[in-house]
C-alpha cells in the first residue's frame, strides 16, 4: 500500500508521487551538463530537491554517457569553521557514496591516501585523482551545501573553482550545488578574514541558478488522484479546491494535509467515505496544533533578525520601506513568502499565514492567566457581547505586562489580542488572519460554530492622524467580503506620553460609511 509521505526522499514504490524530472526543465538541465557547466538548484526545505537529484543521477547513469553521483555533505556542518575537519567529512562523504552508489571499490582507499597528506586542498586533490581514474566524465551532485559554515563553505567553493579549469578529464565534468538558498545569499562570515564574503565572489564559475517550484494546481490534483485510483476513496470537488487554497502547492503541506486526512484521522481511514472539506479543514487544524516538524522549523525562523525585519511590518500592515532586497529575497528562498500576481510580496500560503502569528503569539498565550470562558452561552455558543466584556476586563488587568512579553515590539498589541482570541476558540473554532501590507492594518476573522466576527486592528503612532475614519472605511470593505453587517474596530494607541492603559481604554458604538454597526475599542 502506498501513502502520502512527508519524510522524503520520495520512493515511487512506497509513496504517491509525481515524476520528479518533470518538475523542472530537464532539457535545460541536460543542456547545462552537455556544456560542462557548474550550476545551482535551490528551493525551500521539503519541496523535493533531493528526490529530483536522485532521479537525475539515475537518469544520467542509465544513459551511460556520464558517471553521476549524488552526495549529501551535511555531515560537514558539524566541523563549523574547522576547514581540515570539514573537508575530511566532504571527501569521505563523496567516497562512501561512490562506493555504494557506483560500486567504486577504490574510492575509499583513494580518500584515505589523500587525507593522510593533511592538505587544506584535500577536496581538490581527491576530485582531481578520482576523475582521472574514471572512464567517463563525472557529474557530481552535492546536496545541503549551504548547511556548511564560514571558512568551511569558503574552502569548498574555492577548491571547486580552483579545479574547474581541469574538467572534464581531471575534475568533475559538471557540479550541481543544491540547498535552500541561492548562491548570492551565501553570506559567509569568515573568521579568518574578518569579513563577509558572498557566495558569488567565492564561486564565480556558476553558470545558472535553477529554482524548484511548488506544485501547480494540476499537479496537486494528480497527486491526490493517485490515492483515489489505488484505494477508491474520492476527494470531493470542494476538498480538492480546499487543499489547493490552503497549500498553494507547497509539496510538504500537500502531502501532510492529505496524509492527515486519509491515514491519521479515523474518519478518513474509512475508504467508503469521501474526503470532504470538513476533513481537510480539521486536518489543517491538527497539523498546526500538533506543531509538526516542518511548521515548527518554519516558526523557528522568526527568531532571525533578517526575518523579523520583513515579517514584522507585514503583520503590522505597514510598508517594507528600507528592508533590503537581499532580506526580502531570503524569505522568498526560504518559502515563507511568494510574489503574488503583480509582484507584491505575500505570505506563501494560508497555512503559513496562520502559523506565523500563532507562533509569535505563543509566548503571550502561554503567559495568559487562567480565564473563565464567560463568553459562552449555556448551549456552548459564543456570545459576542460577553466576549467583548471579557476582553476589556482582561486588557485592563493584564494588557501592559503581556505587551512586554511579545517578541515583536511593533506588533505587540496584535499578538496579545490574537493570544486572547486563540484561547477563546480553543479547538472549537478558527481565527483567520488577513495581512494588508502597506495599508496600516491587520484583519481577523473569528469563526465559532455558527458565529462569524470580523475584527480590524489599527495602530495610532506619533505624528499620525487618528486612524478612526480610515479604519471605518477599511473595515466596511472587509466586512462586506465576509457578508457581515457589523464588526469590531480596535485602535491601539501607541503614542508617547499616554495615560496608563486602564485609564485610556474606552468602547463605544460607531456607524461605518456603509451603515454597518461597529464596536470601536480604543486601547
Amino acid at each position: 500500500m502506498r501513502f502520502f509521505t512527508t519524510e522524503g526522499p520520495v520512493r515511487a514504490e512506497d509513496h504517491y508521487c509525481l515524476a520528479p524530472l518533470r518538475r523542472w526543465d530537464l532539457a535545460e538541465v541536460l543542456g547545462l551538463i552537455e556544456q560542462k557547466k557548474y550550476f545551482l538548484l535551490h528551493a525551500p526545505r521539503q519541496t523535493g530537491k533531493t528526490t529530483c537529484l536522485l532521479a537525475l543521477m539515475e537518469y544520467l547513469n542509465r544513459e551511460n554517457r556520464y558517471r553521476a553521483l549524488y552526495v549529501n555533505i551535511e555531515s560537514a556542518q558539524a566541523a563549523r569553521e574547522d576547514v581540515t575537519l570539514g573537508m575530511t567529512a566532504v571527501v569521505n562523504s563523496i567516497a562512501n557514496s561512490a562506493r555504494w552508489r557506483l560500486q567504486d571499490a577504490d574510492a575509499e582507499g583513494l580518500a584515505r591516501e589523500v587525507l593522510q597528506q593533511g592538505m587544506l586542498t584535500g577536496l581538490e586533490s581527491y576530485l582531481t585523482q578520482w576523475c582521472a581514474r574514471s572512464s567517463q566524465p563525472i557529474v557530481l551532485l552535492l546536496d545541503e551545501v549551504d548547511a556548511l559554515i564560514g571558512d568551511t563553505l569558503i574552502s569548498l567553493l574555492r577548491q571547486l573553482r580552483a579545479g574547474y579549469v581541469q574538467r572534464p578529464q581531471h575534475f568533475p565534468h559538471t557540479v550541481v550545488l543544491c540547498g535552500v538558498r541561492d548562491l548570492r545569499d551565501y553570506r559567509i562570515h569568515s573568521s579568518a578574514q574578518r569579513a563577509v564574503i558572498t557566495g558569488g565572489s567565492a564561486f564565480n564559475i556558476k553558470a545558472k541558478s535553477l529554482r524548484l517550484g511548488d506544485f501547480d494546481q494540476t499537479e496537486v490534483m494528480t497527486l491526490l488522484g493517485e490515492h483515489s485510483a489505488e484505494t477508491g476513496q474520492a476527494f470531493t470537488a470542494q476538498a480538492l479546491a480546499r487543499v489547493w487554497e490552503l497549500t498553494q502547492g507547497q509539496p510538504w503541506l500537500v502531502n501532510a494535509l492529505a496524509y492527515e486526512a486519509c491515514f491519521d484521522m479515523p474518519a478518513g481511514r474509512d475508504r467508503a467515505r469521501p474526503i470532504d472539506i470538513e476533513l481537510i479543514d480539521q486536518a489543517k487544524e491538527n497539523l498546526i496544533q500538533n506543531r509538526v516538524t516542518h511548521l515548527d522549523q518554519l516558526a523557528d525562523k522568526l527568531r532571525e533578525e533578517r526575518v523579523r525585519r520583513v515579517i514584522e511590518p507585514m503583520l503590522a500592515g505597514t510598508a517594507l520601506g528600507l528592508v533590503s532586497e537581499d532580506d526580502r529575497q531570503y524569505l522568498v528562498d526560504l518559502g515563507l513568502l511568494r510574489r503574488a500576481n503583480g509582484g507584491g510580496l505575500v505570505i506563501a500560503n494560508p497555512i503559513y499565514r496562520e502559523v506565523l502569528p500563532r507562533a509569535l503569539a505563543g509566548g503571550p498565550q502561554d503567559s495568559l492567566p487562567q480565564i473563565s470562558p464567560t463568553w459562552l452561552n449555556a448551549d456552548g455558543s459564543l456570545n459576542p457581547e460577553r466576549l467583548l466584556a471579557a476582553f476589556l476586563a482582561f486588557w485592563r488587568r493584564h494588557g501592559e505586562p503581556l505587551l512586554r512579553s511579545a517578541p515583536y515590539h511593533e506588533i505587540a498589541p496584535h499578538l496579545v489580542l490574537m493570544a486572547f482570541l486563540q484561547r477563546v476558540v480553543n479547538g472549537e473554532g478558527t481565527l483567520e488572519r488577513e495581512y494588508a501590507i502597506g495599508r496600516g492594518r491587520m484583519d481577523l476573522c473569528l469563526r465559532y460554530r455558527d458565529l462569524t466576527l470580523g475584527i480590524e486592528l489599527k495602530v495610532w503612532r506619533d505624528g499620525q492622524p487618528d486612524p478612526l475614519a480610515e479604519g471605518l472605511q477599511q473595515l466596511d470593505g472587509y466586512l462586506a467580503g465576509l457578508g457581515l453587517d457589523g464588526g469590531w474596530l480596535v485602535i491601539f494607541d501607541r503614542r508617547d506620553a499616554q495615560p496608563p492603559l486602564a485609564e485610556r481604554l474606552c468602547e463605544r458604538q460607531q456607524t461605518s460609511p456603509g451603515g454597518r454597526r461597529i464596536r470601536l475599542l480604543r486601547l
